[in-house]
């Protein structure tokens, strides 16, 4: 069967399915206004159902040989007490090695993340991948659930348990405590954020995340490469003003635009993912990586 992708769905279901996975369209709203863009037999029910995700085909299986995985948690006393996540690393790793700390998007830690954690693995990396949700009972296993979830977090408190899982991942006896933050939508924000409250990061790589305040820029460190999504409307309207104070506070920073890839490009589970622009980034990202965290 054909694999869907963007170019298969009306512009205008795509802007709001991006306005529904953000939170700024609810489920029913999706649907009502969908379903004037459902043609030839189709629904609005069955578009949703088309765009979201697909878990069924993770790039690196859970069980592959050459990684090693586990859940952990670190105290997080600023935060909602205790961190829970994902720890992917390789199997048979010879002496230490950096840590990348992984940022989901806002669906809490789903099969998507965990997969992207076990790919950093394989490239040499300790993967670390924290769940927002643990403090609401974990990632559900649903998407629509875990996005209903989601605004009931207390931003405060969820952005202390990422910083509480940097601090421990770079204190983790297996790391050399070289640290970079990967962050995905929600997550490219979080790893954005992150860049301004943590000195000690040596790398940080935000896909199509929101930019943080012009005034938080001047205390950025770390070298920054940013990915996003030539369509991305939203995240693109931010750029300039963050391009501003970057180049005024001397960031070292790289910026990519991908010409008509969809916000969420990277992620192979749904129509959006674009495996041209995907990979691209991924690979710049593994380079970029490779030559910070050394």
């Amino acid at each position: 069967m054909k694999r869907l992708t963007a170019a298969d769905f009306d512009p205008e279901v795509l802007k709001l399915f991006d306005g529904y996975v953000h939170g700024r369209l609810s489920r029913r709203d999706f649907l009502a206004r969908a379903g004037r863009y459902a043609v030839g037999g189709a629904t609005a029910a069955g578009l949703l159902a088309q765009l979201s995700p697909s878990f069924a085909a993770p790039l690196v299986a859970p069980a592959d040989a050459r990684v090693k995985t586990s859940y952990l948690e670190f105290p997080s006393p600023q935060g909602y007490g205790t961190v829970r996540g994902y720890l992917a690393m390789p199997a048979h790793a010879r002496g230490k090695l950096p840590a990348i700390l992984v940022v989901h998007e806002n669906r809490g830690l789903n099969l998507h993340i965990e997969d992207i954690a076990r790919r950093l693995a394989l490239e040499g990396f300790i993967a670390y991948a924290p769940d927002a949700l643990h403090p609401l009972g974990g990632y559900p296993g649903d998407e629509d659930k875990a996005r209903e979830l989601f605004p009931k977090l207390d931003q405060a408190k969820t952005r202390a348990d990422f910083v509480a899982a940097a601090h421990a991942l770079a204190r983790l006896p297996q790391a050399t405590g070289k640290l970079g933050v990967v962050g995905f939508c929600y997550g490219g924000g979080v790893a954005n954020y992150l860049a301004t409250q943590l000195p000690e990061l040596a790398a940080v790589v935000p896909f199509y995340g929101a930019q943080p305040p012009a005034s938080e820029v001047a205390h950025i460190r770390a070298a920054l490469m940013i990915h996003d999504a030539g369509k991305d409307e939203r995240i693109l309207a931010g750029w300039p003003a963050y391009e501003a104070a970057l180049k005024a506070n001397k960031v070292n920073y790289q910026h990519f635009v991908y010409p008509g890839a969809e916000h969420g490009f990277n992620n192979d589970t749904t129509p959006r993912y674009d495996e041209a622009a995907a990979k691209l980034a991924w690979s710049r990202t593994i380079a970029f990586f490779k030559e910070k965290l050394a």
